[in-house]
């Protein structure tokens, strides 16, 4: 497929017309949704459980309400955040040659032609100026430091996609920006309390879909130069590192909430999922037979948010 980078126009295959409502929802990806879901819903968890365990009933109901609707704006903000990184890569990697013909991965807007580039730049600054008007009230519960917390999420959001994936650092962002900030911050608007054990742990997981991500390309970002830390330490290793990640998790969260029959049995269920994933993984080794395993993650990825967020509320 051949695109005017100029334009955005590209032959249309798909049947999707540009611009269109069909083409905006492929290019927001309301399945990636779920990764930006997870690490509110377990902040949440972690703080209304603290809330029921020490002062939840002497609570006024206007102290309540504030409560619950800065709980809702992290929510909001966390997914709208994630559309924003959807297009920022979406535009990116099509201006700068990374969505060809040999990608393995599902097709993007910009370059099957679905989302012209001129919209997308009008929907990047659209979706970051909502994402910030959505984040602004939360200074009223977080004090202004909140402001920081915000700016640093919609820069990291761009630099993501335009220079940081491609220098190994991808991985640690992810850890960063979808386990500790989220979950920490979310707790902390509710509850006034910083559960780090737990963001740590949830970035690691959500890590896995990112680390499947880049064995699927493996072979198309080492050609084209890009250092992620797959292409850094090799398949094999990045093999151990997809299974390490969620072991680290789960045995933190077991030391946290202690070794109970119960405890124990939730964090099985997460943990043989990934183990399934895990070997189907090293029996495809490449290809897009691989977008298989990253579905498998993803889906991974929320039953851990579900089945860790009742750990906590039933520990």
């Amino acid at each position: 497929m051949v695109i005017d980078i100029k334009t955005g126009k590209a032959s249309n295959s798909d049947n999707v017309r540009q611009n269109s409502f069909k083409a905006w929802i492929l290019a927001a990806r309301p399945k990636t949704l779920s990764g930006a879901m997870v690490p509110v819903m377990l902040g949440s968890a972690f703080a209304w459980k603290t809330l029921l365990d020490t002062n939840l009933s002497v609570m006024s109901n206007e102290e309540l309400t504030t409560r619950i609707v800065a709980n809702v704006l992290c929510f909001l903000f966390a997914m709208i955040m994630q559309i924003d990184a959807n297009f920022v890569n979406d535009y990116f990697d099509c201006i700068h040659g990374n969505d060809n013909e040999t990608r393995l991965g599902p097709e993007r807007a910009c370059a099957m032609g679905w989302v012209s580039l001129k919209a997308m730049r009008w929907a990047m600054a659209i979706t970051t100026a909502v994402a910030g008007l959505v984040g602004l009230p939360l200074i009223l519960v977080g004090g202004w430091e909140m402001i920081l917390v915000g700016a640093f999420c919609i820069l990291f959001c761009f630099l993501y996609t335009t220079c940081l994936a491609g220098l190994g650092l991808g991985d640690l962002l992810v850890v960063i920006f979808f386990g500790i900030v989220p979950v920490c911050f979310t707790s902390y608007l509710v509850c006034g309390v910083l559960p780090w054990i737990l963001g740590i742990a949830c970035g690691l997981v959500v890590d896995t879909l990112l680390i499947v991500n880049n064995y699927r390309d493996f072979d198309n970002d080492r050609n084209a130069g890009k250092r992620t830390l797959v292409v850094m330490i090799g398949k094999k290793y990045t093999e151990w590192l997809y299974i390490t990640l969620p072991t680290l998790a789960l045995v933190a969260v077991l030391f946290q909430y202690g070794w109970s029959e119960k405890n124990m049995l939730l964090c099985f269920c997460v943990y043989f999922l990934f183990v399934q994933s895990w070997n189907q993984m090293r029996m495809i080794k490449s290809g897009r037979a691989l977008n298989k395993i990253l579905g498998k993650t993803a889906r991974n990825i929320f039953l851990f948010g579900i089945l860790i967020s009742l750990l906590i509320i039933f520990s």
